[in-house]
């Protein structure tokens, strides 16, 4: 996974500041938008768990801070749940504007509350996921049951939730009042995925199935037996961000890769844009691509670092293997590789002052106690590594085409 910083307005002018996860070895395939708790933020280690395992399956995912907390501007006191709303219309069009429209929005706690809402307004996004969300946005009243006498009498009051202290104003508590989630469940034409576990003691199970009944179908439901609200144990996390990326798959449209079945030792598939190469080599899978500089995406090594590598690979093995059955204490090897093209220096060809040759720049590094013998014997037992063979000798290729 890749991730990178990103900031954008909101609808009142404030900088929002977010985090864009990418899939280390290939472009999305869908884009996210995560919904943190209320008074949480992007950096929460449950939301970051839950993003690495949606990257992992090929999803871009953008996380933010709502306006007035974690690094966006603002003052919380003065946002409300519709400011929420808002800020997440707002990472909508980032995303649209800068890379491609989302089609999936995951919500925790109020978040999940917040991305039904946004939902409405977002005819592209075809999928959600609720993490502990409530049935009922005034569902916050409970968790500040203590202050509201306060805020209805002075206005506003400083409650404590989580061990922190916010202020909030009773305009909040007004714009609350306001939203009926359960008004909007039945006309969202969105495919909706409710997770919840029955030992949520801040927004309790009920909610849950509250949720389901009002929504329409396709709707699941995935029980986190267990987990607390806030998701502290990482396997929840976890495990909760690999449902929601599999079960996502059955609502997005997502590029089948087929299988490479070759007989051959080595396959490599390539479709008709980019750079980026699926390789097969026996049992394992793997990219090769083009650095940024070349038009490509710089998702894997390019086929001259692999051919690199190989002989890297090769050299250390060979190297180790020798030591080995002499009993010689070496510990470690490591083959240092570059390819470079070089002016031909034997004059072969000094006629053209032009020609160049391939060439593979090798250090070696033997870590143990050897002896200069020993150690100049590595030396030349290194020109003895098969890769290093195969490029020194004459190689044939035979083409043949396959008709698909």
């Amino acid at each position: 996974m890749s991730s990178e910083k990103v900031t954008f307005k909101n609808k009142e002018g404030y900088e929002l500041h977010g985090k864009l996860e990418l899939p280390i070895d290939q472009v999305p395939h869908n884009f996210v938008i995560f919904a943190h708790c209320f008074t949480c933020n992007k950096n929460f280690f449950a939301v970051k768990n839950i993003c690495d395992a949606l990257t992992d399956k090929g999803f871009g995912v953008l996380r933010f801070d709502f306006t007035g907390l974690g690094e966006s501007e603002g003052e919380f006191s003065d946002s409300n749940f519709s400011g929420n709303v808002e800020d997440l219309l707002s990472a909508e069009e980032f995303l649209k504007t800068n890379y491609k429209s989302p089609t999936l929005l995951i919500g925790h706690s109020l978040g999940g509350a917040a991305v039904y809402f946004a939902a409405q307004s977002l005819p592209k996004v075809k999928a959600i996921a609720t993490l502990g969300a409530p049935s009922s946005i005034t569902h916050v009243r409970h968790l500040i049951k203590d202050n509201i006498e306060e805020i209805n009498k002075n206005g506003k009051a400083v409650v404590n939730i989580g061990g922190r202290s916010f202020s909030i104003k009773k305009q909040f508590i007004e714009d609350l009042e306001k939203k009926d989630l359960k008004e909007i469940l039945p006309k969202l034409k969105k495919s909706i995925l409710i997770l919840h576990s029955p030992q949520d003691n801040i927004v309790e199970v009920k909610n849950a199935e509250e949720l389901y009944i009002a929504a329409k179908h396709p709707k699941s439901f995935v029980s986190l037996e267990g987990a607390d609200h806030l998701l502290s144990n990482k396997k929840d996390s976890q495990y909760a961000g690999n449902i929601i990326g599999s079960w996502a798959t059955r609502y997005l449209e997502i590029p089948v890769l087929h299988d490479l079945e070759s007989k051959h030792d080595v396959a490599a598939n390539l479709g008709k844009s980019n750079f980026t190469t699926r390789i097969k080599a026996g049992n394992h899978h793997f990219v090769a691509d083009e650095p940024l500089s070349a038009g490509g995406n710089d998702f894997g090594p390019d086929p001259y670092q692999l051919l690199a590598a190989g002989l890297a690979a090769c050299t250390s093995m060979t190297i180790q293997m020798y030591a080995r059955r002499k009993k010689w204490p070496l510990e470690t090897v490591e083959t240092h590789i570059n390819h470079l093209k070089s002016y031909n220096q034997d004059c072969e060809n000094c006629e053209n002052s032009s020609a160049k040759i391939d060439t593979f720049e090798r250090e070696i590094v033997l870590i143990g106690a050897l002896d200069e013998k020993q150690q100049q014997r590595i030396l030349q037992i290194a020109d003895k590594c098969p890769v290093h063979k195969t490029l020194h000798s004459k190689v044939q290729i035979i083409t043949t085409l396959k008709k698909a």
